[in-house]
């Protein structure tokens, strides 16, 4: 509702305040008159004559007469630049995803008016406090107003410059809700998750679990957005990554405990999105045009096709953080690739690239920051590094069916990387 109230108007505060007025009304009216036989369209339209009244008072007289030329065209036509966009909810996302905004306050903007989050729990996910996430979002929202960026849908010869902060704010959306800001920062511990899709050791949750409604609207606007742009392979890379990730939610958390992925249980998994997820990938691998997306869900291809932990392939999964950090030369990528050197080639040469890394700001939001020699020990114990050198075990290999899935690149094709 918000997401239509600032298509129509043109303005952030004017839809949030009408549709919480109209909350606020329905509240009122609903337990003595009973559910209308609409209840959404009862509210978009109280929102919207709430929207109305407040341009009426702040208006001049002459911006009024301005303003009812708009109000009074309630058909759904446009005069838009022509879009394949037609979901509401996309077209603010990228509205507020516009270059003129910075990639913060895009992602914050959009968790706030598309994800349902309070700004407490957007200011957890930021690690600021709640006063300077407020201050952040209303700055946003003033300088979309002061700049007087449109909210209108982008035409199509716009959308692959405006997709990539898009791509980045559904990811995030998706990672709220797979592992909420308030609950401990998911970890690499299967090697094959970058931050927010990971299964962090055992952890206390409390009170806290996955949120599934930003997984599913997450995975929702995605679908669309890779039907809109088939052409964009990291669109698809980032839906089969959401549903790779997504299909292992049910096995994620027991007895309020966050299960790492060694110990989850694959008969709880769901089979069905993995088999989706598997045949995008294997579509984006024929593309061969390796992205960020693509590789993450490469990876989660890799660990979701072995029957059991001790199945995976981690000869896969280090090619392919190989191609990955070249891509994305992150410490975080780096930690995931030294994970999976030590299941190839034993813990000592992990821990040799572990303590060339940086990881001063890689630490759970709400626990003190270690020193440099207790934090070695603790991101070790963290990740599950394996407890002892194994040069002399060679992993067993899995492969995606029918084809197999990524490997490194092969002499006989010089150049050319596949993920």
């Amino acid at each position: 509702m918000v997401a239509t109230l600032a298509r129509r108007f043109g303005d952030i505060d004017i839809a949030e305040e009408a549709a919480q007025e109209a909350y606020l009304v329905a509240i009122q009216r609903w337990p003595e008159a009973g559910l209308p036989p609409n209840p959404g369209a009862w509210l978009t339209t109280t929102a919207h004559r709430r929207a109305i009244d407040r341009i009426r008072r702040e208006s001049t007289r002459n911006a009024r007469h301005q303003q009812a030329a708009v109000i009074s065209d309630t058909s759904d036509s446009t005069r838009e630049p022509t879009s394949s966009i037609v979901d509401d909810r996309l077209r603010l996302m990228f509205t507020c995803c516009h270059p003129a905004l910075g990639t913060s306050a895009q992602v914050a903007l959009t968790l706030r008016l598309l994800g349902g989050l309070s700004v407490a729990e957007i200011a957890s996910a930021f690690l600021v406090e709640e006063a300077a996430m407020a201050k952040r979002l209303t700055r946003s929202k003033q300088k979309i107003k002061a700049a007087r960026i449109p909210y209108r849908v982008p035409p199509d010869s716009e959308l692959p410059d405006r997709v990539r902060g898009v791509l980045a704010t559904l990811f995030l959306v998706f990672n709220e809700g797979y592992l909420p800001s308030y609950s401990p920062t998911p970890s690499a511990a299967d090697a094959g998750s970058p931050p927010g899709t990971g299964d962090t050791a055992p952890a206390r949750l409390g009170d806290t679990s996955i949120r599934a409604d930003l997984c599913v609207e997450a995975i929702r606007l995605t679908r669309i957005l890779a039907t809109l742009m088939p052409d964009e392979p990291e669109v698809s890379g980032l839906l089969a990554l959401m549903l790779l990730t997504d299909a292992r939610r049910s096995s994620r958390i027991a007895d309020g405990t966050l299960v790492a992925l060694p110990d989850q249980d694959r008969t709880q998994w769901d089979h069905d999105l993995i088999a989706e997820g598997h045949d995008i990938v294997r579509r984006c691998l024929r593309r061969g045009q390796p992205g960020r997306h693509q590789i993450l869900a490469a990876i989660n291809a890799v660990h979701t096709d072995a029957p059991s932990a001790q199945d995976t392939d981690w000869s896969q999964i280090l090619a392919l953080y190989d191609q990955l950090s070249a891509l994305d030369p992150t410490p975080v990528v780096a930690l995931n690739r030294a994970i999976a050197i030590a299941e190839v080639n034993g813990v000592h040469a992990a821990l040799a690239i572990l303590d060339t890394l940086n990881l001063d700001n890689y630490h759970l939001p709400g626990r003190p920051r270690r020193p440099a020699p207790s934090r070695r020990r603790y991101t070790c114990r963290h990740h599950r590094l394996p407890a002892r050198h194994r040069t002399g075990e060679q992993p067993r290999r899995t492969r995606l069916p029918p084809q197999p899935a990524p490997r490194p690149a092969s002499s006989s094709q010089p150049g050319r990387r596949h993920h």
